[in-house]
């Protein structure tokens, strides 16, 4: 890859700082834990505690268990902060409104009709309402917060669904950031079994996405309940 075009991801261990430049997208990829090739992830091998000084760390089998710079280039990646370009937090913002969009688009309605808004004008109103997109957050935990936004500029009726989620003890752990990210907890309760019992308040349009994503989480084990629809 081209060296002026890396960033930096760095770890930081009891104050002590560690920094490698990295291809951003494909550094993002490896932190999901995507197939892709490290050579394709790291611009140089070197481990330096700072960069912008041309400094390179010391004692690296101390902080890492390990001297070999891959292994520790992985680690950096994998627990550590990745730099993302302009360039690609612009990225993520469009892939996101786009979501966004098309998720008011599916699932919420004008009620003066009872027919969907159309796309343009779902843009059109976002853009009015000067909505802001933030990479960082999934589509799902700011749709709430857009059509609130968009209240003001375009009636609009978006179906909200209670649900209860019964996890098993074994799974109950990974699946917990699932829930938070599609939707609000109403309720949580934790059973002597490690088992995990919630209340969630979802968009409709995205219960069948978040059975499927706990289904697999859960081998199959997942029980949801429709509560309330309005």
């Amino acid at each position: 890859m081209d060296i002026e075009k890396a960033v930096v991801a760095k770890l930081n261990i009891r104050g002590n700082v560690f920094e490698i430049l990295v291809d951003c997208e494909h550094a993002l990829k490896f932190k999901r834990g995507e197939d892709v090739n490290l050579d394709d992830v790291l611009a140089t091998n070197d481990i330096f505690k700072d960069i912008k000084k041309g400094e390179h760390a010391s004692n690296l089998a101390k902080f890492f268990n390990t001297e070999d710079k891959k292994e520790i280039a992985k680690q950096i990646i994998k627990k550590g902060e990745i730099q993302l370009t302009a360039e690609y937090k612009q990225k993520l913002r469009d892939e996101k409104k786009k979501k966004i969009i098309n998720l008011i688009h599916a699932n919420a309605v004008n009620p003066e009709n009872n027919l969907p808004h159309p796309i343009t004008r779902i843009e059109i109103a976002m853009h009015d309402a000067k909505v802001k997109i933030d990479e960082f957050k999934s589509a799902e935990e700011q749709i709430k917060d857009v059509i609130d936004k968009l209240r003001p500029i375009i009636p609009i009726k978006y179906e909200v669904r209670e649900i209860a989620v019964k996890i098993p003890a074994q799974y109950s752990g990974k699946s917990f950031s699932v829930l938070k990210r599609y939707g609000k907890m109403l309720k949580e309760e934790w059973g002597n079994d490690g088992s995990l019992l919630v209340a969630l308040e979802i968009p409709g349009g995205l219960q069948m996405e978040l059975i499927d994503k706990l289904n697999d989480l859960t081998k199959g084990s997942v029980d949801v309940k429709i509560m309330n629809v309005r």
